[in-house]
């Protein structure tokens, strides 16, 4: 392990003005994505819709620091032979990879998760270090539905889960993502969700610690602090901003290099606005920038519609662009209309 090179990657993945594009979504997910513009889900269309992201100026140069990739598309070539990590690498971007084999039924805890795919993770994380992928992700899954969701024994075996990923990541020289999502779903307080969020990353670095994982090489990607999509009180922007904030302080160690969101299903607007507001309203000991993937290239896919590569662009360029200006505290939402 050189932590002094985990710790240099960590800190380029949350650079000033720049966070992660997240495109590790599943064949069966970007499925669903290409039903909604009517294309079919062939490897083909799957390489062109990522190339034409990748090859995207001044949005990979200027405000993307790093790619979260599918296995897939980390073997992949564009159309004109030049692997997608190159073109990666080009922009001056870091490849990473996501790893973890999704959330499965928890034995023993009737409506909870568990994420799975430690069984082989050491042999792939070498693998994947000589095919270019420089970070990994590995997402945890929380629930809440009522008092009873989660219970403890379903957040301790995440997170136990996500510490023995981040030590083998970090024996292979690749830094981890530690990303313990608390849903959105349902409809729960935004009280409701800072307690579960609390003690989720309670118990994720203390574990994290029990495990020997090095926080300096290391990225936290947490869930903001929000009410459940189906909560009756939503809660404003400004109160989302101030008790994400007094989350992450009252939780997550100061030796961390930086954090990136998640956008957990918010809409483009909401989750640009929020991490601005907090980079604009509070002083943190820790860089605070986006880790998006819907909130990213939800536009872009609707404007590049299979083919329209321009217009692809052109939408990713502009919100890639509003969420850079975001991590600096220096977005407003009259500069969306210059899209």
């Amino acid at each position: 392990m050189d932590i002094d090179q985990l710790n240099e990657i960590a800190i380029r993945m949350t650079a000033p003005g720049k966070g992660l594009l997240a495109a590790d979504e599943s064949t069966r997910t970007i499925g669903k994505r290409f039903d909604g513009i009517g294309l079919e889900n062939t490897e083909d269309n799957r390489r062109d819709w990522r190339e034409m992201l990748f090859r995207t100026t001044p949005a990979m140069t200027d405000h993307v620091s790093g790619v979260i990739l599918f296995d897939e598309t980390l073997r992949q070539k564009a159309a004109d032979g030049t692997p997608l990590v190159k073109l990666i690498e080009d922009a001056g971007a870091v490849p990473g990879i996501k790893v973890d084999a999704g959330a499965k039924a928890l034995a023993g805890a009737e409506g909870e998760t568990i994420t799975e795919g430690l069984d082989g993770l050491r042999e792939r994380l070498a693998e994947y270090h000589d095919l270019g992928a420089r970070f990994a992700k590995w997402r945890a899954v929380i629930d809440i539905n009522g008092e009873d969701i989660p219970s403890q024994y379903a957040v301790d075996v995440n997170v136990h889960a996500l510490a023995r990923y981040a030590a083998l990541c970090q024996e292979a020289n690749i830094v981890p993502i530690v990303e313990p999502e608390v849903l959105m779903d349902g409809d729960h307080s935004i009280e409701r969700c800072y307690e579960v969020t609390e003690f989720t990353l309670k118990r994720l670095y203390a574990e994290l610690f029990d495990q020997g994982v090095i926080l300096e090489g290391t990225v936290l990607k947490p869930n903001m602090v929000i009410a459940g999509k189906k909560c009756a009180d939503q809660a404003s922007r400004e109160e989302v901003a101030e008790m994400t904030a007094q989350c992450l302080l009252n939780t997550v160690p100061a030796a961390v290099p930086g954090i990136a969101f998640l956008s957990g299903g918010q809409s483009d607007l909401d989750a640009t606005a929020h991490l601005n507001l907090l980079n604009e309203g509070f002083d943190m000991p820790w860089p605070l920038t986006f880790s998006y993937g819907r909130a990213l290239q939800a536009a872009p896919l609707k404007a590049w519609n299979g083919s329209d590569v321009a217009a692809g662009q052109k939408a990713f360029n502009h919100r890639a662009r509003m969420n850079g200006l975001a991590a600096l505290g220096e977005w407003n939402e009259g500069l969306e209309s210059e899209g």
